[in-house]
């Protein structure tokens, strides 16, 4: 019997006829999938039997908090954020640090279902088991951080917020969800969902407490892995530099993403990273709910201030499209934030489109005029709003790179770097087999969340294809992920090494469920397999585990991995031995006896 953690209720808001229901959970669902993304995967499963459209009206919005979300485990503030992606036609989903999740909690639910459309632009409010709906016309076409701005003014600053901005209002497939003024659940699209559901923002406030079968041992817990995180050697540099600490090592390991996926180092690096940042622009420091990492950067340019930049906007705005300085990576992030633009798919994007003017694939009829060479910060600025309010050439890239590059043709398609529709974040794979599977085989599309294994090629060779590499990749596909269904931030197992037998222990203190380590897995295990019988479902394609050919065809052409490029040949193996180890067939599909082995009949 749970005895925490869960309040056992979700919330189900119709946009349709405003009307709201509490659904009560059963306790094995809520155990079995864990929470968060787990939730939000079955919750889709179970909603259809077949094929829907992303801008369908069926379409269901889960958002979605953790069992360990809001209580006292580390770094225990992300929001899960659940639907069919507009970006992929698949199962999609993205994740937000903050206070929007243990917020909700304490507000009485575990998540939030959003049906329907609305008739017109509406807000959602709970509040501690309530949930009403308000007008939001006066909000509608604001900027993401404006609007949190506005609606923290009429409904409290203790308020916690997640809103679209003009991106998601004019259906923008790469459009963010953002939350506590630059923190962005940026993957899939989720800001389009909402956009067509003219849905502006969900506002919570909640004064509830969260119920805890084991506080002592909680707080026993607690204790032991504060001192562990706040005694580690990378502690300082994760408080003065975040993940921007990652943009000089990427460099060295020559996995950079530069013009476009083109070179894997950057001669300007040293203008964009972390040393580059804390020098010039660094203002100040921001931690998510219970985070002593602070790994959020604030920064200052050109009398913009923004929270970040963090690694993936510095590669893929900054390197990846050849801007100048640091100055003008904030000048672009602080754009994407207030459009609403995921600042990795942006940055694929524009690059993409960089890489085609200066092929002269296209010119400046095509681009509405704009010079569009990369290292231009004024045309990516010009470019991202183009893209957000959909005019001109910006319609074309709104519906992501794999579409542009389709219309564009004459050989584009080989440099759109995507996998499944959604645009490779910020890591050079030509000489990381590890890290290419990862891309290839990840369950939403290429994101480097779900598995970063560029780290085990480095250890272990950056030629080898082995079946080790393989084993590592899935081992990583389900640990990754179990954060996010728990609730909880990754980093302190990723950037100071904490213990994952900690995560079991405080699931078993806070639910009173008896469960190990290995228990956890299975289920993150189970998840993924239930998003694959979902993007099955939604007609993901055999053959689409694969690669831009840019990766096989182009190698690295300078530095001291020159001339390395994928082999498809070996690559291919890997794929092949993939679904050998997930139990899969050779097409890629889900077994029926993997499935009754994970429990999933």
């Amino acid at each position: 019997m749970i005895k925490g953690g869960y309040r056992l209720k979700i919330a189900v808001a119709n946009l349709a006829n405003r009307e709201y229901k509490v659904q009560e959970v059963e306790e094995d669902f809520a155990i079995e999938n864990i929470g968060g993304r787990g939730w939000g995967a079955r919750i889709i499963y179970d909603s259809f039997s077949q094929r829907i459209d992303a801008f369908d009206p069926m379409n269901r919005l889960v958002i979605a908090s953790g069992p360990l979300s809001g209580l006292l485990v580390p770094c225990s503030g992300k929001l899960s954020i659940s639907a069919i992606s507009p970006a992929t036609g698949l199962y999609g989903d993205s994740n937000v640090g903050g206070g929007f999740a243990p917020t909700l909690k304490r507000a009485g639910f575990d998540a939030l279902i959003v049906d329907g459309v609305a008739k017109e632009p509406t807000y959602i409010l709970i509040e501690d088991g309530w949930v009403g709906f308000k007008d939001a016309k006066h909000l509608w076409g604001k900027f993401t951080m404006d609007t949190e701005a506005a609606l923290k003014r009429d409904e409290g600053r203790e308020a916690s917020i997640i809103a679209i901005g003009p991106a998601g209002e004019n259906l923008v497939k790469i459009a963010c969800i953002g939350s506590d003024f630059g923190r962005q659940a940026g993957r899939t699209g989720m800001g389009a969902v909402m956009g067509h559901k003219r849905l502006k923002a969900v506002v919570v406030r909640g004064s509830e407490d969260i119920p805890v079968a084991k506080p002592e041992i909680m707080k026993k817990l607690w204790d032991e892995c504060e001192a562990y995180i706040t005694g580690h050697h990378e502690f300082d540099i994760m408080t003065r530099m975040g993940t921007m600490k990652v943009v000089e090592w990427a460099n060295e390991m020559s996995c950079l993403p530069t013009r476009n996926f083109l070179q894997a180092q950057y001669e300007r690096a040293g203008e964009i990273d972390g040393k580059a940042m804390e020098k010039r622009t660094k203002v100040g420091s921001k931690g998510c709910y219970l985070c002593s990492m602070k790994c959020g950067q604030i920064s200052e340019a050109y009398g913009l201030r923004i929270e970040g930049p963090e690694y993936e906007t510095a590669a893929m705005i900054g390197s990846n499209c050849a801007l100048p300085s640091i100055e003008d990576v904030v000048r672009a992030n602080y754009a994407c934030d207030q459009l609403g633009l995921d600042s990795i798919s942006a940055g694929n994007i524009a690059a993409f489109a960089m890489e085609c003017f200066e092929r002269n694939l296209i010119d400046k009829r095509d681009t509405d005029g704009l010079e569009l060479r990369f290292g231009n910060t004024d045309a990516l600025i010009r470019l991202l709003e183009m893209i957000a309010y959909r005019k001109g050439f910006g319609a074309l890239l709104a519906e992501g790179v794999a579409h542009a590059s389709r219309k564009i043709g004459k050989g584009s398609e080989r440099f759109a770097m995507h996998v499944k529709g959604l645009e490779i974040s910020g890591y050079d794979i030509r000489a990381a087999p590890a890290m290419a599977l990862a891309y290839a085989t990840c369950d939403i599309g290429a994101h480097h969340n779900r598995a970063w294994a560029i780290t085990y090629d480095i250890q272990v060779g950056r030629e080898s294809y082995g079946e080790d590499k393989v084993k590592r990749v899935i081992y990583l596909q389900h640990v990754r992920p179990m954060f996010d269904c728990l609730g909880v931030c990754r980093f302190p197992w990723v950037e100071v090494q904490m213990d994952l037998e900690y995560y079991p222990k405080f699931y078993e203190a806070i639910t009173g469920i008896r469960t190990t380590l290995d228990d956890l897995l299975r289920r993150s295990e189970a998840v993924w397999n239930i998003v694959r019988l979902i993007s099955l479902r939604q007609g993901l394609k055999p053959g689409s585990d694969w690669l831009p050919d840019r990766v096989f065809d182009d190698p690295i052409p300078d530095g001291p991995l020159k001339g390395s490029a994928l082999r498809r040949d070996e690559f291919k193996k890997m794929v092949a031995k993939y679904y050998e180890l997930r139990g899969w067939d050779s097409l890629g599909i889900p077994t029926k006896v993997k499935l009754r082995e994970l429990g999933l009949g």
